[in-house]
């Protein structure tokens, strides 16, 4: 398992393309057959992938690394597949995943194992785990029951979906921290978020698919008064910590997927940054 480090923000400050790269960009999540984990120190995230190729993979990782008996014995997991069909079977249990549904599994599940259906388009699972003090049931939900709220506008290039999976809120998946959801840009639509904002009180993390094979994103970071950017593209993740800013744009429109934890999990509580106060 890589582990990541949190970082202040007056030393990010400092930091070359390569350095901002290596302590917040998440290039190779991706392998066949391959189970792929990264430890954040920020927030305590584990964010790993499972692509089911050709073989099943077992949710395992060296218990040194979290000091427990097992992954889920003081942790929770959200899932969301960005592949082809397949199962994640818990604790016996099988639950179907097709592409963008999500699957939450909560704290004291002991196994998790990840399939395809077949490999001519294989399962890819993408999942983000955070500690939980509380047991809540497991439960999958599909993008219609994810409800889709419609957002921006062409004119300001951000009319976009956004799909809330697991939440407190009315009608979504209980947790104990994690907070997981989807948004999909309409064709024509590039940013994800402008103006920008801030949540010092929740750390998040963003995976951007959907993109060409030339196409980036530009995701944006740091403080409102000093700025800096990352070239992300198809695949690729971004620990975006409490104090930086959240926003990005394309080359054309894409998918993202955000996960968040922190004090709270409230969907809305951002602060809004001006314009005028970006530099």
């Amino acid at each position: 398992m890589e582990n990541r480090y949190a970082a202040h923000p007056n030393e990010v400050k400092k930091y070359d393309t390569a350095r901002l790269r290596e302590e917040f960009l998440m290039e190779q999540l991706f392998a066949k057959d391959e189970l792929v984990t990264v430890y954040s120190h920020v927030d305590r995230y584990i964010v790993g992938t499972a692509v089911t190729q050709s073989k099943d993979i077992a949710l395992e990782v060296n218990l040194k690394d979290i000091g427990t008996d097992f992954f889920l014995e003081r942790r929770e997991i959200g899932i969301i597949n960005v592949g082809g069909q397949g199962t994640v079977t818990a604790d016996g249990e099988v639950y179907e995943i097709g592409a963008k549904e999500c699957l939450y599994i909560g704290k004291g599940v002991k196994e998790v194992v990840f399939k395809s259906n077949g490999t001519e388009q294989a399962a890819q699972f993408y999942f983000v785990s955070t500690p939980a003090h509380h047991t809540y049931p497991t439960v999958k939900a599909t993008q219609e029951q994810a409800q889709p709220n419609h957002l921006g506008s062409i004119e300001s290039s951000n009319e976009r979906t956004i799909y809330r999976y697991i939440h407190q809120g009315e009608g979504g998946i209980k947790s104990c921290q994690l907070v997981m959801g989807i948004t999909e840009l309409n064709k024509g639509n590039m940013w994800n978020t402008m103006p920008a904002h801030t949540h010092n009180r929740r750390s998040e993390v963003y995976l951007y698919w959907n993109l060409p094979e030339d196409g980036v994103v530009f995701h944006m970071m740091g403080e409102p008064d000093e700025t800096r950017h990352l070239v992300v593209r198809d695949r690729q993740a971004i620990i975006s910590p409490s104090w930086s800013i959240h926003s990005g744009v394309g080359t054309s429109n894409y998918t993202f997927c955000w996960a968040m934890a922190g004090e709270n999990q409230t969907f809305e509580d951002m602060d809004g940054v001006a314009m005028k106060d970006l530099k």
